[in-house]
C-alpha cells in the first residue's frame, strides 16, 4: 500500500522567492514527460538501521553484540521508543528502547546526542569495546548530552529511550570540536603549562581567616605570580619540584610514567598535570573558578562558541580583515527578507529600526498589513513550517561577537530588518517599497529611517522577472549612495534572475568550502563576484556537520519561537557575506560610492580571482576577499593602511583524493613586508615554497602523508609569520579512509507537488534507499506546469517527512521553496538531503532540543492519490 508523505510547509510556503532564486510558469505542452535526477546524501552521514519506517528492512542494533558500526566522524539520524504504540493516523511503531553503535574514536572527540522531542528522555552512554565498562553517561533530561572521548580506542555508544519516543541525531565529532558550550579544557588547547588563573571565594572561610593571596596559594603548593584577593589571580606550579608539591597539596596522584604513552613530550605532561590541578581546584569549596592561562592568537578571531564551525570566514580572509575593522554602527545593512526574529540573543543590540512592508495580511501572517514591526512571525501558518530565512541572513551580516553563538561578517555594524517576504513569498511592489525605505526615498510607510542604509541585501529572486519599474528603484537607491547586493539564484542556470541581474546590483554566486562553484549556484553574464554559499551534500572539514553556512535561526514546533543556530546553503547565504564585507568597506571609507566599488571590483581589488583569469560567468571577478577590500577602501579614502600579509585560500581541506594543495602569500597595503617563517603543527603535514621571491611572497605547497594514520578526520594549522603585522593562521583538515565514506540519509520519499486551489496537491511520489550515497529518482508522465520538489525520510513511521531529526531536502536547496517551471523532460534535478542538525539551541543546557531545518510535515493519505 502506497503511503503519501508531504510536508505541511508546502501548504503555505510555496514561495516564488527562494534562497536567491525563483522560477516562472512555462507555456503548457500537450505531452507528458519525465523528470529525474539524483539526491545526494551528505558524506559522513548515516542512519540507524532499525528505525520504525515499515518500508525499510530493520536490522536490530539492540545490544552490544548487535552494535552497528559507524565511521569515526559521523552524523547519524536515529529513532528509539521506550514502548510500542500507534499514532493518531493509525500507523504503528514498535518498541525500540535502545540502539548500540561501535566506532573507533580518538582522544578528545565528542559524542553528542540531540533529541527532537522534549517530552522524551533519552540517555547517552559511552562503553568500553566489550560493553562491560561504562566510561560516561548523560541524560537529555538535564540538557544536551555531550561526552568527551578520554583516549584513542574502539568504543560502544548506547542511545536509550528512558521514556517516550523520538527521532534523534547522534554526532561523533572531530577532535576538540564540542557541540555545546561549557566543554572541559583539553590538551589540544593552547595554554601556558604550569600556570593557572584562579578566583578564590572568601565567604566560605570568612575574610579574617582567608589570608592574603600569597598565603592561600602557598597552602595549596602554588606560587602567586599576579593578581590580588577579591579578583582573579595568576598562580604557578611550573617546574618539576613545584608541580610535585602542588599535586601533593591538592591530593592529585603523581602522573604515571606511561600515562600519556611511551616517550611523551615533557611539555605535554606538564600541560596534563596543569589540567589535573585545575580539576582538583574546581572541586574545592573555597575556589570560585579555576582555568588554564590560555594563549590567544594576535589576529582578532572571535571566541564565540560556534565560530569554529563558520568555515566560510577564513575562506574570504575575514580574520585578517577584522584586525583592520569589525564595522561601525553607522554602517547599516538593510536585510530585505522575511523579517528577523528580534528576540534572538545573537542579534540583540545589532538591529536598527526596521519596517514591515507586506501589504497582504494573509501573506504577512501577523494579523495586519504594512506596519512598523519587522519581527518575523514565520512564513508558514503551521509550527515548524517556516524558513526564518531573514534571521539566518541577518546573522551572517552582523551577529554580535559576545563569546556565545556565532558571529557575523561585520559584527560592529548594524542590520535594518525589512519584511517583504511572507507566506508564499513576496511581491515586487512590497520589495521595492522596502528598498526605497532603506535608501531614504519616498515609500508607502510615509517615513524614512534616521540613518539611511549603506548596503541593501536581497537574498531573493525570480528568474526572467524583469521590470523597468524595479530597475528605476534600484537606480534611485544607487544614486542615493546605497550599495545593493543580491543573490544570483539556485537553479544551476545561466538565465538571468532578478533583482541580481539588474544594472547597478552586485550579483553574487556561491562557492563551496574549497572555493569551487556550489552545485546549485546560478551563473551567467550578470554575475559580479562569488562568496561562500556552502554545499550540504558534503562534510569536507570533518566536523560531523554538512558544509552549509552556519548562522542564527529559529526553532518553532509548538508555536513558541526559540533561538537556535543552523546550517543553510544557497546563494542567499553567499549574498550576506558580500553585504557584510561592503559594511566593512563603508566603515573605513564612508564616502565610497557604488561607482567606486564597481571600479575597485573590476580592478581586482575586492576579490581573489577564481576560474578563468579575469572576469568569468561562474565567479564574476572572483571570490570576495575581505582583507583586500578594506585595504582598497582605505586607500580610496586617502588613508592607505600599513602592509599586512594575505594568504589565500584562508583554509585547506584535504579530501580523500587530495595529496597537495596550493597557497599564495601576498602583500596587501603600503610598505615593505617579508615572510620570516612558515610552520605547521602536524607530523603528517609538510609545507614547501616552490615559487616564492626573496621576500617569501608567492606560491607555497602543502602536502599530506597519510601513512600510519588511522581512519578519521584530522585538524592542524599552518602559521605564516610576517616581518610586519600579525601572523596568519591557515586551518587545515585531513580525511583518512572510512571517514570519507558516502553518506546515507535513510529510506527517502521524493515528492513532486504543485499548488492547488485549497493547498498542495501531490502529483508524483518516488521512494527508495541510497546506493553509494545517492538516490536516483524518476517521475514519469509529468505534464507541463509549476511544481515543487521535496524529499525526506520518515524514520518514526508517522506518515510525515522532514520531522525534526529526520533527513530533509528540496530542489534546488532547502530554505524557502523554489518553484520548478517544467515544460519538458529534465534529468538534471540534482539536490541534497541531510540530517544536518542545528549546532545547538540557545538554552541547550536546559534541555531544549535541536529541531529540523524548518520544513514541516503533514499527515499522509493512505491509498488515494491526493492529500486530505
Amino acid at each position: 500500500m502506497t503511503r503519501l508523505r508531504t510536508p505541511a510547509a508546502l501548504a503555505l510556503s510555496l514561495a516564488a522567492l527562494a534562497c536567491g532564486g525563483g522560477g516562472s510558469d512555462s507555456p503548457p505542452l500537450p505531452t507528458a514527460f519525465t523528470l529525474s535526477g539524483h539526491i545526494a546524501a551528505t558524506a559522513g552521514q548515516d542512519v540507524d538501521r532499525d528505525v520504525a519506517d515499515t518500508s525499510t528492512t530493520r536490522t536490530p542494533n539492540d545490544s552490544a553484540a548487535q552494535a552497528q558500526p559507524l565511521a569515526s566522524v559521523t552524523t547519524l539520524g536515529g529513532w528509539a521508543s521506550a514502548a510500542a504504540g500507534a499514532y493518531d493516523t493509525g500507523l504503528p511503531y514498535p518498541a525500540d528502547p535502545q540502539d548500540w553503535y561501535r566506532a573507533t574514536l580518538e582522544a578528545g572527540q565528542t559524542v553528542v546526542l540531540e533529541v527532537a522531542d522534549t517530552a522524551a528522555t533519552f540517555e547517552l552512554c559511552l562503553f568500553s569495546a566489550d560493553g562491560t565498562t561504562s566510561i560516561s553517561c548523560a541524560s537529555s533530561g538535564t540538557g544536551t548530552p555531550v561526552l568527551t572521548v578520554p583516549a584513542a580506542a574502539t568504543y560502544l555508544v548506547r542511545v536509550r529511550a528512558a521514556s517516550g519516543l523520538s527521532n534523534y541525531a547522534l554526532t561523533l565529532g572531530v577532535n576538540g570540536a564540542a557541540a555545546v558550550a561549557g566543554a572541559a579544557p583539553h590538551l589540544a588547547l593552547p595554554f601556558v603549562p604550569g600556570e593557572l588563573v584562579v578566583r578564590f571565594r572568601d565567604d566560605t572561610l570568612g575574610v579574617a581567616a582567608a589570608g592574603d593571596l600569597r598565603q592561600r596559594a602557598a597552602a595549596l603548593g602554588l606560587t602567586a605570580l599576579a593578581g590580588a584577593r577579591g579578583r582573579a589571580a595568576l598562580l604557578s606550579m611550573s617546574g618539576p619540584e613545584a608541580r610535585a608539591r602542588a599535586l601533593a597539596a591538592l591530593g592529585v596522584e603523581p602522573l604515571a610514567p606511561d600515562a600519556l604513552g611511551a616517550g611523551a613530550d615533557p611539555v605535554l605532561a606538564e600541560k596534563w598535570d596543569t589540567l589535573r590541578a585545575i580539576a582538583a581546584l574546581r572541586r574545592r569549596a573555597d575556589v570560585e573558578s579555576a582555568d588554564p592561562n590560555f594563549v590567544f592568537q594576535p589576529a582578532r578571531v572571535p571566541t564565540d562558541t560556534y565560530y569554529k564551525y563558520q568555515w566560510h570566514y577564513p575562506l574570504i580572509s575575514l580574520p585578517q580583515a577584522w584586525d583592520v575593522t569589525t564595522g561601525v554602527a553607522g554602517a547599516v545593512v538593510a536585510v530585505v527578507d522575511t523579517g528577523v526574529f528580534l528576540a534572538h540573543p545573537d542579534l540583540s543590540g545589532q538591529l536598527v529600526t526596521g519596517y514591515d512592508f507586506i501589504r497582504d495580511p494573509t501573506m504577512a501572517n501577523d494579523g495586519n498589513g504594512i506596519d512598523p514591526n519587522p519581527d518575523d512571525p514565520g512564513d508558514a501558518a503551521t509550527p515548524g513550517g517556516s524558513s526564518w530565512h531573514g534571521t539566518h541572513v541577518a546573522g551572517t551580516v552582523a551577529a554580535r561577537a559576545d563569546g556565545s553563538g556565532v558571529v557575523g561578517v561585520a559584527w560592529d555594524a548594524r542590520v535594518m530588518p525589512l519584511r517583504a517576504l511572507g507566506v508564499g513569498g513576496g511581491t515586487s511592489y512590497d520589495i521595492v517599497q522596502a528598498v526605497s525605505y532603506a535608501a531614504g526615498l519616498a515609500n508607502d510607510s510615509g517615513t524614512v529611517p534616521a540613518t539611511r542604509a549603506a548596503v541593501v541585501n536581497l537574498s531573493l529572486g525570480c528568474q526572467g522577472c524583469f521590470s523597468s519599474t524595479e530597475q528605476a528603484v534600484y537606480n534611485a537607491a544607487r544614486n542615493a549612495g546605497v550599495i545593493v547586493v543580491a543573490a544570483a539564484g539556485n537553479e544551476a542556470s545561466s538565465a538571468p534572475g532578478y533583482p541580481a541581474a539588474y544594472a547597478g546590483v552586485l550579483s553574487v554566486s556561491a562557492v563551496d568550502m574549497k572555493g569551487a562553484k556550489a552545485p546549485y549556484s546560478n551563473t551567467g553574464s550578470t554575475v559580479d563576484l562569488a562568496a561562500p554559499g556552502g554545499n550540504t551534500a558534503v562534510d569536507l572539514d570533518g566536523n560531523g556537520y554538512a558544509d552549509g553556512v552556519l548562522s542564527t535561526l529559529v526553532k518553532d514546533t509548538t508555536g513558541t519561537r526559540e533561538p537556535i543556530y543552523a546550517f543553510y546553503q544557497g546563494t542567499s547565504m553567499a549574498a550576506p557575506h558580500v553585504a557584510g564585507v561592503m559594511a566593512l568597506v563603508k566603515s573605513v571609507c564612508p564616502s565610497l560610492a557604488p561607482a567606486a566599488v564597481d571600479q575597485l571590483l573590476q580592478e581586482g581589488q575586492l576579490t581573489r580571482d577564481l576560474g578563468t583569469p579575469g572576469r568569468d560567468d561562474t565567479f564574476g571577478w572572483g571570490l570576495v576577499d575581505a582583507l583586500k577590500a578594506v585595504q582598497a577602501a582605505a586607500t580610496s579614502c586617502g588613508a592607505p593602511l600599513p602592509p599586512s600579509l594575505s594568504v589565500t585560500p584562508g583554509r585547506l581541506d584535504f579530501g580523500p583524493a587530495d595529496a597537495t594543495l596550493q597557497l599564495q602569500a601576498a602583500k596587501v597595503g603600503e610598505g615593505a613586508l617579508t615572510v620570516t617563517a612558515v610552520s605547521d603543527d602536524a607530523a603528517w603535514l609538510t609545507v614547501t615554497a616552490p615559487g616564492v621571491d626573496a621576500s617569501g611572497l608567492g606560491a607555497y605547497a602543502a602536502a599530506v602523508d597519510r601513512t600510519g594514520l588511522a581512519d578519521g578526520r584530522y585538524a592542524a594549522k599552518i602559521t605564516f609569520t610576517p616581518s610586519v603585522g600579525d601572523p596568519v593562521v591557515i586551518p587545515v583538515t585531513l580525511q583518512v579512509g572510512a571517514a570519507a565514506a558516502a553518506g546515507d540519509a535513510g529510506y527517502l520519499y521524493a515528492l513532486l507537488v504543485r499548488e492547488g486551489v485549497s493547498g498542495p496537491e501531490l502529483v508524483k511520489q518516488w521512494s527508495g534507499a541510497a546506493s553509494g550515497g545517492s538516490y536516483a529518482f524518476r517521475f514519469d508522465g509529468v505534464s507541463a506546469g509549476t511544481y515543487y520538489l521535496v524529499a525526506g525520510s520518515d524514520m518514526n513511521n508517522d506518515g510525515y517527512i522532514c520531522d525534526a531529526g529526520e533527513s530533509c531536502g528540496a530542489w534546488p536547496t532547502l530554505g524557502v521553496l523554489t518553484p520548478l517551471g517544467a515544460s519538458g523532460p529534465r534529468s538534471d534535478l540534482d539536490f541534497s538531503v541531510a540530517f544536518d542538525p542545528a549546532v545547538a539551541p540557545v538554552g541547550a543546557a536546559a534541555g531544549a532540543p535541536v529541531g529540523a531545518r524548518g520544513l514541516a510535515r503533514q499527515p499522509a493519505t493512505k491509498g488515494v492519490a491526493g492529500l486530505r
